[in-house]
């Protein structure tokens, strides 16, 4: 398979590690707006089936061109979810497959956004389906860690261990720590901003999506594996508009382990008007606050050695088993970064989101996944994706819930 991975930030960089210690990948291109970028994050797997490129992810054209020069089998999309668009666009009119981690933006209702629905994460891309189909490509979209591994362990759960599912909550919790810094978010602060401040996204069944006010129904989670327990809030998320076109559930939400002080810092952020992302005048220069706000903090790819910890990633179940008894389950991925760092190099949080569209990559070149126009992860069998993950060196588990 022939890869063209678009963005070399911390992502972009661990998706070609991951990916060149598989025998199905014929040759990748690691492109960004910074040509040296793209070259650092190939020059450390001393591998010649990889080469650096640059492109201007924000620009049609660039990306059409770009496209057309590599001639790849599939593009994966590693940049913030503000650049979904025009890549996915530019994909679409090359007659070119693809892949993304996080799915087009939302944009709130205008009257009432914290009741009602505004345009959901997903639903320009899913409004183009007819066109891929007509097309005979494909789109695999929301294929990182979550959106991703989480709704494939959604399907499993579905499939192999529920006849009903009452509650489907995706959990998202860490107990990392960067030595050094008072404030150093270990993913990218841009599309952490845009899913934190956005209005919450909830499912229900009969009710259908609508929205609640940000942080909303607050709960302690205790996560596995020493992680402990961790304030969790609802949060809006691409699985909540992915799970409920695919499995059967009464409620899905999303949760995110933020703890008291990062939503102490989210909601500063947001009074002080730091995450808006139109631009402002600043002594004659144009700049978006949240642009300046994510240039000042350190790059998370570069803050591997200065982490400690765990995350974790997964999702509570709750309902009925096969055999119609009550029945709770968590289903979860953790990755310690001290086993990412020693065995990639790559810290924890990029990896565990990099690790998705390589395994996706492999099942489909393999045809075990068969993609038809856009598709999320519940769309596929779950096994063969689970299987690999366990191969990749990080397995996936189960915890029985109190009922």
């Amino acid at each position: 398979m022939k890869a063209l991975v678009i963005g070399a930030g911390g992502v972009g960089r661990a998706i070609a590690n991951i990916a060149s210690r598989r025998k199905f990948l014929t040759s990748m291109v690691i492109a960004d707006r910074s040509i040296e970028r793209a070259q650092m994050a190939i020059k450390r797997l001393d591998d010649d089936r990889f080469d650096a490129a640059e492109v201007n992810a924000a620009e049609l054209e660039d990306i059409r061109e770009l496209i057309r020069d590599t001639k790849p089998d599939v593009v994966i999309n590693a940049v913030d979810p503000r650049f979904v668009m025009p890549i996915f666009l530019a994909c679409e009119i090359e007659n070119t497959n693809y892949m993304d981690m996080a799915m087009s933006l939302s944009r709130p209702h205008p009257k009432y956004p914290h009741t009602e629905v505004g345009v959901k994460l997903g639903d320009e891309q899913f409004a183009r389906d007819w066109n891929w189909a007509e097309r005979k490509i494909w789109a695999v979209v929301g294929m990182g860690i979550e959106p991703g591994l989480s709704d494939v362990l959604a399907k499993y759960a579905s499939d192999e261990l529920f006849s009903q599912i009452d509650q489907l909550t995706v959990l998202d919790g860490s107990n990392l720590v960067v030595e050094g810094d008072s404030f150093a978010p270990s993913f990218s602060i841009w599309t952490t901003i845009e899913e934190c401040l956005n209005p919450p996204l909830v499912w229900e069944d009969g009710k259908g999506w609508y929205t609640t006010k940000p942080f909303s129904e607050p709960e302690i989670f205790d996560f596995p594996e020493g992680i402990g327990p961790v304030e969790c809030v609802n949060v809006e998320h691409e699985e909540v508009v992915l799970i409920p076109q695919k499995i059967e559930a009464k409620k899905v939400n999303f949760k995110y382990g933020l703890g008291k002080e990062f939503i102490s810092i989210l909601k500063t952020i947001n009074k002080l008007g730091l995450d808006k992302k139109e631009n402002v005048d600043v002594q004659g220069v144009s700049v978006s606050p949240r642009d300046l706000l994510t240039a000042s903090l350190p790059d998370p790819a570069t803050l591997g050695e200065r982490m400690k910890g765990k995350t974790c990633a997964g999702v509570l179940v709750k309902g009925l088993d096969k055999e119609g008894k009550p029945k709770a389950t968590y289903l979860y991925h953790v990755v310690d970064n001290e086993w990412s760092m020693k065995e990639y190099g790559d810290q924890a949080v990029v990896w565990q989101t990099a690790l998705n569209p390589v395994i996706a990559m492999e099942l489909i070149h393999n045809k075990t996944w068969k993609p038809t126009s856009i598709m999320g992860p519940e769309w596929f069998d779950p096994k063969p994706y689970l299987d690999l993950v366990n191969q990749y060196g990080a397995p996936w588990k189960m915890r029985e819930e109190k009922i």
